[in-house]
């Protein structure tokens, strides 16, 4: 399916997590308005609003009333392909059999 397939609100919210993927947009970072948003993409604000919806929904965004959308600390997870999630648990296991490792050999030259 390409871009011209998707709706627009469908592209905003693709847009959104293709950004949080690639670490432009992290943890707690504040989205523009819904106005600024519109502006955007060229779409409606009841278009804006019904990819927040879905991203709010897809548990990517968070938002407050009156103070705007914020990407989730947890989205990451959310929008990270499998490939790339099991590659963060083995990068998480290694640097743990890592440390394991050095605080054997660090308690084996003190024995030694």
């Amino acid at each position: 399916m390409t871009a011209e397939d998707l709706q627009p609100y469908q592209r905003i919210v693709q847009d959104v997590k293709d950004q949080v993927r690639l670490g432009r947009l992290q943890g707690n970072d504040k989205l523009p308005s819904t106005r600024e948003l519109a502006d955007h993409y060229g779409v409606a604000p009841g278009t804006v609003q019904r990819a927040l919806a879905e991203l709010r929904t897809k548990g990517v965004i968070y938002s407050h009333q009156g103070r705007g959308s914020f990407i989730r600390e947890s989205a990451i997870d959310v929008v990270a392909d499998p490939t790339a999630q099991a590659i963060k648990r083995l990068e998480e296991q290694v640097a743990g059999l890592t440390e394991r490792l050095e605080r054997l050999e660090a308690s084996s030259d003190l024995k030694g």
